[in-house]
């Protein structure tokens, strides 16, 4: 690795700590950032090492959800496993999988038989890929990790990364992404960094299916019927590849990127007809076609660090309340940008605050959303009595009533081990980002032992 590549990365992980220390609990993405960094799950052990051996953890999660009727949600155990080492002179390669298995859906016949189907169990592939570098290029091939953005709570420039969104947006981050099957280039010169990016089988969205917790439901005007088509995935052909390319700089301490990233989008659109005989809307989760241009921009001013990142879409599509439309949908370019300050307390506090907006450009007045959708959120993260800390996360509309309030508190009981309790509290309008989940308010804890 030459000199000029590694003083660019430590400058970035310098400046990147900071500026997620108050989101520390909730991501660690850091060393995603380059090929060589730290891709090792989050609770395993130095960044640095490359030896082989198991890493990993295994938990046990349990939600309650304590809306009417009252219901264990989760009692999840899931245990992920991760090795890597080298191969021969100058290739490094990493291998991973997560393996779940939930017995809420053995005690209880709360939910659908596709649901419990579904999420009951789970095998996946995490990273697995090979490292190598030819002067002042990194190379990547595999399944893989690939963060672009990363702000407190929600998704912004964060384009690239499929998620597991079967409990919305509340596990931590590292846990919900799904790494891509890709093919990613760096370039390094002094204070310049290029990163090229080709994804040739793309992983998308998971929302399950209809009747569980977190389903993303649709409207319907009321005394008409819904129903839900099986999700149409994009077919696997060179139509549908992703690609994309990002540059980035460091000057005079401000971190400076933009990309560009063309792909079949991650998230799912719902297409609607109408079927006149038994009054019923019919909705399929489809995926759009869509560009993205996007940047991030972040600077140290020492007990402060300032963070701001955007990304403009165009093709994506929007469920229209005009319910005569003929596929349910309307075409919308968006602009979604957020900007946060993060603060260093005494006493081993952090404060983050940021503010966020979505703006819609030829704005279709029948969209569910106003034509410019403003929140804040508030994460306050203290540490005490040497193995404690306490944590609470508040997320808001400021066009609505519409919020999501995240208490919780975690003891370093032993080294490895972690015990987690915490609340998710939802609240406002049925069709509100957060509101719509009203009746899922729940209480959880999760144990960890990590190795």
């Amino acid at each position: 690795m030459t000199n000029s590549k590694f003083n660019h990365r430590l400058t970035v992980i310098a400046a990147c700590c900071l500026a997620l220390g108050a989101n520390a609990a909730e991501d660690d993405p850091l060393g995603r950032d380059s090929l060589f960094g730290d891709d090792l799950p989050k609770a395993s052990a130095s960044p640095r090492e490359t030896g082989s051996g198991i890493k990993g953890f295994v938990q046990f999660e349990a939600a309650r959800t304590t809306a009417d009727p009252e219901h264990w949600s989760k009692l999840r155990a899931r245990t992920e496993l991760g090795s890597s080492g080298k191969l021969g002179e100058g290739v490094k390669w990493k291998l991973g999988a997560r393996l779940d298995y939930d017995f809420v859906y053995g005690i209880n016949d709360f939910y659908p038989s596709d649901v419990a189907n579904n999420q009951r169990r789970n095998f996946e592939l995490r990273e697995n890929y090979l490292d190598f570098s030819r002067g002042n290029w990194d190379f990547r091939l595999g399944k893989q990790h690939v963060v672009w953005g990363e702000m407190v709570g929600l998704f912004f420039a964060d384009v690239v990364s499929a998620r597991d969104l079967r409990e919305f947006i509340l596990p931590e981050f590292d846990q919900m992404r799904t790494p891509q099957w890709a093919a990613r280039a760096e370039y390094f010169a002094d204070d310049f960094h290029a990163e090229v990016l080709w994804v040739p089988v793309a992983s998308y969205d998971n929302i399950s299916k209809p009747g569980s917790e977190f389903y993303p439901y649709q409207p319907a005007p009321p005394g008409f019927n819904t129903r839900y088509m099986q999700e149409k995935r994009p077919e696997y052909n060179s139509d549908n590849m992703n690609y994309g390319l990002r540059l980035s700089t460091l000057k005079n301490g401000w971190d400076v990127s933009g990309f560009y990233y063309r792909s079949t989008d991650v998230s799912q659109t719902f297409y609607r007809q109408f079927e006149a005989p038994t009054n019923t809307f019919v909705y399929q989760a489809r995926h759009d076609r869509i560009h993205q241009y996007g940047g991030t921009l972040s600077k140290d001013f020492g007990d402060v660090v300032f963070k701001t990142e955007g990304v403009y879409t165009r093709g994506r599509s929007f469920t229209t309340l005009d319910f005569t439309d003929s596929d349910g949908v309307v075409h919308q370019n968006t602009l979604d940008w957020a900007a946060g300050l993060d603060f260093t307390l005494p006493a081993d506090a952090r404060f983050n605050v940021q503010v966020f907006q979505r703006q819609f450009f030829n704005y279709d007045a029948n969209n569910i959303s106003d034509k410019r959708e403003n929140g804040y959120s508030l994460l306050l993260n203290k540490k005490f009595f040497n193995d404690w800390e306490a944590q609470a996360l508040f997320i808001s509309s400021l066009n609505r009533s519409d919020w999501l309030f995240r208490p919780r508190l975690t003891w370093n009981l032993e080294r490895n081990w972690r015990l987690l309790l915490g609340a998710d509290i939802f609240k406002g309008p049925a069709m509100g980002m957060f509101g719509r989940y009203d009746q899922q308010d729940r209480v959880y804890s999760e144990i960890r032992y990590s190795f």
